[in-house]
């Protein structure tokens, strides 16, 4: 059989591909997790107090945290699929934490020096990074799961930009139940905890996503 009446057999009748493939397993995927994370932080450590909401405080987390999450998941949607490019995903990627580093920064150059260690540290800078890579472990598993059922040529990438969007969920789970209130503790410790869950995509991508 001749290469080209293969290739006319296999795509008879095939129809077009289905549009944001990509998007429509993992936004699914995102949201049960972002329901997951929510519903553990506040069961596991209570809610913030409601006043707290009329302050920028747990926006800026939020913000933080959401925008990120859109970021890696457009670079885990472009990483999902074969050959895809990737530069513009991956710039915006880098760009929203480090914003939210300058704004840090900036917020602890404005804070008066003897209270620039506590702003940065907190109460809960030990704690922080490991709660929000475990309030992120369900929007991992999901998001993984989404990945496998796409096309993934460059799995540890693919888990590593998995593990981003899934770490964002789970710090914005995290950000309902944290009542740290300087900037400079969420560039640090809520950054650091998005990155551990990051490792763990990249670690568990070359297994759970090869095909």
């Amino acid at each position: 059989m001749k290469t080209d009446t293969l290739i006319e057999m296999l795509a008879r009748d095939a129809g077009p591909a289905p549009r944001a493939l990509a998007a429509r397993r993992l936004s699914p995927a995102a949201a049960a997790g972002l329901l997951a994370s929510a519903a553990i932080a506040v069961s596991w450590f209570g809610a913030i107090p409601a006043p707290m909401f009329a302050t920028a405080v747990p926006w800026t987390k939020m913000v933080y945290a959401g925008a990120l999450a859109l970021a890696a998941g457009w670079l885990t949607a472009r990483l999902s699929r074969p050959a895809a490019p990737v530069e513009r995903a991956g710039s915006l990627t880098i760009l929203v934490p480090s914003a939210m580093a300058l704004f840090g920064g900036i917020s602890l150059a404005l804070t008066p020096a003897g209270a620039r260690l506590d702003a940065l540290l907190g109460h809960s800078w030990s704690t922080c990074p490991w709660s929000v890579l475990a309030l992120s472990l369900p929007a991992l598993a999901a998001t993984l799961w989404a990945v496998r059922g796409l096309a993934p040529t460059r799995p540890r990438a693919a888990g590593f930009a998995a593990g981003l969007l899934a770490g964002s969920v789970g710090a914005f789970g995290y950000s309902l139940s944290c009542p740290e209130a300087s900037p400079a503790f969420v560039a640090a410790w809520y950054t650091l905890g998005i990155a551990f869950t990051g490792g763990a995509g990249a670690v568990l991508g070359p297994g759970l996503l090869r095909w």
